[in-house]
């Protein structure tokens, strides 16, 4: 199946790959979370709960880019 391949197009592949799957992850997370749960907006619940769940949300964004970052970096 994989019979002329370059093995640094395989690579390159699975890095585009992953990088849309974990990007798709985090934003079907993020967007459950708000929406489906009601964290994203005031909806009589404590205004500490919308804070923490978006500095929760903006801290996994960093953590995603940053490993997005290393990931292309080291490529």
């Amino acid at each position: 199946m994989e019979r002329n391949w370059d093995p640094e197009i395989k690579k390159f592949f699975v890095k585009i790959l992953n990088s849309v799957c974990l990007s798709l992850t985090w934003m079907m997370a993020s967007a459950t979370a708000g929406i489906y749960y009601q964290l994203g907006y005031d909806h009589g619940q404590p205004v500490i709960h919308i804070i923490l769940f978006y500095i929760a949300m903006l801290a996994t964004l960093l953590l995603l880019i940053r490993y997005l970052y290393k990931t292309w970096k080291n490529g």
